[in-house]
């Protein structure tokens, strides 16, 4: 049995102007062939496809792509043009196929194109034909398409935030290979909502958002029921039809897909009003809140510049406050890739005047400071990443500007999320006072050295206060930007 994989995942804030190219790939690996085994086993939803494959003995591997880039502006055509390429020809050049697993992201769109995952599901479907199962994975950030339903047989989608990228690729796996042995005719029902809601509700560890979730694992568990997969959607993903969303794929079963897809649906507008509190604190707010708190590192949420959630990376505005206040040591990571050159050019143990911030968001006004360059570096690190064990962030430079230290970056990267990041500079975040975070939810990497965890209200192209981002082509009225009572009153 001859399972096929291909694997392209970029999460698109719309609100972020600097596209999404090539290069933004190829810092966290751009893979082909034999290449995706020997580099990602254990690693992301590819790990987890081939984790499942090797205790299959009759199951032959055909990995095609993998492909992922950090969340960040829309793809560039370059990009696109290169994937719908890539997939084509590597799937042609593949040979007979019995199934593929086709893991996308689902909230990715590119100039001109507001639907690349729905695209690309259809160039599989027609390359392998109308007779091969696609099992399709999704982030459960995903805005689900008429186009990625038509062309697939079973959707899944991550069932834990953060993501649990291996469980992921485990399940669809699982689910291809029950779909190609046992003959399984799936059908798969879906319902959208105008419905969105920021970030600060998304962790299924906890209400409301568990609460939905655990409800389409108890429905997974029906009779002839294959997969539930929810999705509160990437919220700062300006395309027509964004909404939340519900897939249900059933063993052949179209009513009762429809009832438990409409089950669901109804379960999350109910919610709707919980998922849009938000906890966030004014940074003067927070500030003194970390000042207060007890002995140990206190982690600031970047919330509006939350690289994680497409944003540049590049605001200085925790960065400002925390130097007026006088907190410290205090670790601040920042895109700069203007001042990364300056301080490259000058060489470590100089002293020179820059610009931090606002290079490449109009969200942000950079600010001139007077620095020290400890240490500089560039290349590929490894890092406990969940989508990647290898980053690129391009040139770095840590700067000392007073009690702040400053982990300026060419790239995006990882946002500063993994302690491992500054470790690998000489700097130990567990005997920092504060470290700032460019991230809403994926906190996981700090918590085992943090004494508190604080979001901050930040702007940026990832703010929490949607009804403040300029909306250009989403479907209105959409909640919360409108008032809407009855879901079914407005068609998705």
């Amino acid at each position: 049995m001859r399972l096929g994989l291909v694997h392209v995942a970029q999460e698109t804030n719309s609100f972020n102007p600097t596209p999404t190219e090539l290069a933004d790939f190829q810092a966290f690996g751009l893979y082909e062939g034999l290449q995706i085994p020997q580099r990602l086993a254990g690693v992301s939803e590819v790990g987890g496809f081939l984790e499942v494959v090797a205790e299959e003995s009759d199951v032959v591997p055909v990995p095609i792509l993998r492909a992922y880039a950090a969340a960040g502006g829309p793809l560039g055509a370059e990009a696109l043009d290169w994937f719908e390429t890539r997939i084509r020809a590597g799937l042609a050049a593949a040979g007979p196929l019995d199934g593929l697993a086709l893991q996308l992201h689902g909230a990715c769109a590119a100039e001109g194109e507001p639907d690349v995952d729905g695209g690309i599901a259809a160039l599989c479907r027609w390359v392998v034909g109308p007779a091969v199962p696609i099992v399709l994975s999704l982030d459960h950030h995903a805005d689900l398409t008429p186009r990625m339903v038509a062309s697939v047989d079973a959707i899944v989608a991550h069932r834990t935030q953060p993501h649990d990228l291996l469980d992921t690729g485990r399940v669809a796996t699982r689910l291809l290979l029950r779909i190609l042995r046992e003959r399984r005719k799936p059908v798969i029902a879906f319902e959208k909502l105008p419905l969105l809601a920021h970030q600060e509700q998304f962790l299924t560890d906890r209400p409301p958002l568990k609460i939905w979730f655990d409800r389409a694992r108890a429905l997974e568990r029906e009779p002839g029921v294959l997969a539930v997969a929810t999705f509160p959607v990437q919220p700062w993903l300006d395309v027509p039809g964004l909404g939340w969303a519900v897939a249900v794929t059933t063993e052949g079963d179209r009513p009762l897909a429809e009832r438990l897809a409409n089950e669901l649906a109804d379960l999350a507008w109910s919610l709707r009003e919980a998922f849009q509190r938000r906890e966030s604190l004014p940074v003067e707010e927070a500030l003194a809140r970390a000042d207060a708190a007890p002995p140990g590192l206190v982690v600031l949420s970047d919330t509006g510049d939350t690289v994680i959630g497409g944003a540049a990376g590049d605001s200085p505005v925790l960065l400002e406050a925390i130097r007026a206040r006088g907190i410290g040591p205090a670790l601040v990571p920042i895109v700069a890739p203007a001042a990364v050159a300056a301080a490259h050019a000058a060489g470590e143990g100089a002293r020179l005047r820059l610009d931090l911030g606002g290079e490449l968001c109009p969200f942000f006004r950079p600010v001139p400071v007077e620095a020290g360059v400890r240490r500089l570096g560039e290349g590929v690190l490894r890092l406990p990443f969940h989508w990647a064990s290898e980053v690129d962030h391009g040139r770095v430079a840590l700067l000392e500007l007073g009690s702040a230290l400053v982990l300026a970056t060419e790239r995006r990267g990882v946002g500063g999320i993994v302690p491992e990041l500054w470790r690998a500079y000489g700097v130990e975040p567990a005997e920092a006072r504060l470290a700032v975070v460019k991230t809403a939810s994926n906190f996981q990497y700090f918590r085992p050295i943090a004494v508190e965890l604080l979001r901050v209200d930040t702007p940026g192209p990832a703010t929490s206060h949607l009804e403040l981002l300029p909306w250009k082509h989403i479907d209105r009225p959409s909640f919360p930007l409108d008032p809407i009572e009855d879901r079914r009153s407005v068609p998705r």
